[in-house]
């Protein structure tokens, strides 16, 4: 069957059974390999993107659930000559040790920043609850989610700023 992705932002013709889970799509058809395969039960959040706004474990999201609605990965939010703010903020945070998890937990925190631009540790720890992590980083991860909702309000500012000089 084939099945129309829109994928960050580009509509990609996929051959695949309905119920082909979206990781396997993204990483063998649409060769997008920032979401991993972790456990592959929807358990660990290694594989988390986010479909129209929400952070969805793809590993266990059907790729037949997705027609027409926005699929957007790690890739999708930045590049490595200008990374979104959360990209950004984990950088600078060093809250990275072995890599593995952190698109999830990036993608989390971008969905969860967002619907909520100041969020509290709690809300932080309470979104990112379902990410595993093996590494230790937990508080430098904390940190670089408030990092990147000030960036992101920042970068909101800076248009409106840069209108009213003149």
């Amino acid at each position: 069957m084939t099945i129309t992705l829109k994928v960050n932002g580009h509509d990609h013709q996929i051959d695949a059974d309905p119920d082909t889970p979206l990781l396997y799509v993204l990483r063998d058809d649409i060769r997008l390999n920032g979401a991993k395969f972790g456990c592959g039960l929807g358990q660990c959040g290694a594989c988390t993107v986010i479909v129209d706004g929400k952070a969805v474990l793809s590993c266990v999201t059907p790729v037949l659930l997705l027609d027409g609605k926005q699929v957007t990965t790690i890739e999708g939010l930045g590049t490595i000559d200008a990374p979104a703010p959360i990209q950004r903020a984990f950088m600078e945070e060093q809250a990275a040790q072995c890599g593995y998890c952190i698109a999830g937990m990036m993608m989390r925190a971008q969905a969860l920043l967002q619907r909520n631009s100041k969020p509290t540790d709690e809300q932080i720890r309470a979104e990112l609850e379902p990410n595993l992590c093996r590494c230790g980083t937990h508080m430098r991860i904390l940190r670089a989610v408030h990092r990147a909702a000030q960036l992101m309000d920042t970068a909101e500012l800076s248009p409106s700023l840069e209108g009213s000089v003149q």
